[in-house]
């Protein structure tokens, strides 16, 4: 079984363990590992909210600015003929390859 939960804009995703009797979670989307668990689903959104209050606090105390979950970056590897057909097709838009993948992107959620 796995789920999400979300708490001050960060997510993770949940797994039960049925031989441990133990929900799992991990904080996905930054760089820092942040995991936590619990036994109930009660215990394990206190734990969650927990997890994040602690790791933005050691964040301020360190004065370290926390991870904020999809920055609006990521890269992408593509067959190169599948780069140059889009690259060209970008080009006949009149638009650079950025802006053609996140129209594309767009029309697909």
């Amino acid at each position: 079984m796995n789920s999400m939960l979300e708490y001050h804009g960060y997510h993770a995703i949940v797994t039960y363990d049925a031989e441990d009797e133990l929900f799992a979670g991990e904080v996905f989307g930054i760089a820092d590992s942040l995991c936590f668990h619990g036994s109930s689903i009660l215990e394990l959104k206190q734990m969650f909210a927990q997890c994040i209050d602690n790791y933005l606090e050691v964040c301020r105390q360190a004065g370290k600015k926390p991870d904020k979950e999809w920055k609006g970056s990521f890269e992408v590897e593509l067959p190169s003929e599948l780069h140059r057909q889009i690259a060209l097709l970008a080009v006949r838009q009149n638009i650079t390859l950025n802006q053609y993948v996140v129209n594309v992107l767009e029309k697909s959620v």
